[in-house]
This record gives C-alpha cells, structure tokens and sequence, in this order.
C-alpha cells in the first residue's frame, strides 16, 4: 500500500511499472540497459480514490492522462532502475497529494476606490491626447 493523505491509500496491484531504455546520452550503457520507468495508474477504474479527487485527478493530469483515463509517468532523471522506480512513484503520490487537496472556493472581490480613481484617470488622460492631435489642417504653402 502506498499511502497518500491520512485517507487515501493505493494499492500495488493497481499500479503497472514497465521497463524502458532512457533516452538521451548515456555511453555503451543506455543501448543496453533499460533504467527508465514508466508507471501506469489506471484513474478512472482505481478503486482506491474517492470520486472527486478521481476528477481533479483527470483534469490536473492533462495529456499525462490517455484517453482510456490511465495516468502515465516516465521516470529517467537517474542511472537506475531503483532510483527511477521510487521518484516514479513519489511523483504519483505527489499528483494525487495535489488532487486531493481541497479546492478553495473563489471570493468575489470589488475594485477599491482609489484603483477606479486611477483607471478613470487614465482613460481621461487618454482621451486628452488623442483630442489633442486631432485632424491635421491643411497648411498654406
């Protein structure tokens, strides 16, 4: 089990990690070895997550989440399979951490006097200059 709040734990079962060759320089190593991970958590069938953390989970995802709803991760910022495997999985927990954190509602907010004031004030001044330059008489030449 893989813990994420006080709530909400995942099981191992539902998260499939594959083996894949990193890419990017590496020497003789990175045409043999395959360190990177990518980590495959199914959303919208885990029976672990509640149904609105399930959502913001989708939504904040982006295209990290197919089409079938399944979030992948690609992990190859070390040299190991060790290494790779553990930051794949603290970056799902830190998806999950964000997506099941309460969403604070919007308070509606007015403008200040003084910010009206000076939004007024521009639009006068504005307005001054492009009076001011006008349409150009002809001259006597």
């Amino acid at each position: 089990m893989i813990r994420v709040t006080g709530t909400i734990c995942i099981d191992e079962g539902e998260i499939e990690e594959r083996f894949i060759r990193s890419s990017g320089p590496g020497g003789q190593n990175v045409n043999k070895v395959a360190t990177a991970v990518q980590l495959r958590f199914d959303v919208r069938n885990s029976r672990s997550l509640p149904e609105g953390v399930r959502e913001r989970l989708l939504r904040l995802g982006g295209k990290r989440v197919t089409g079938e709803g399944v979030l992948l991760i690609e992990a190859s910022r070390f040299r190991t399979r060790e290494r790779n495997r553990q930051d794949a999985r603290d970056r799902l927990v830190q998806w999950l951490g964000k997506a099941a954190a309460p969403v604070k509602p919007r308070r509606k907010t007015r403008p200040t006097a003084g910010s009206r004031e000076r939004r007024l004030e521009g639009k006068q001044q504005r307005s001054e200059t492009k009076r001011v330059r006008g349409p150009v008489s002809p001259s006597d030449d």
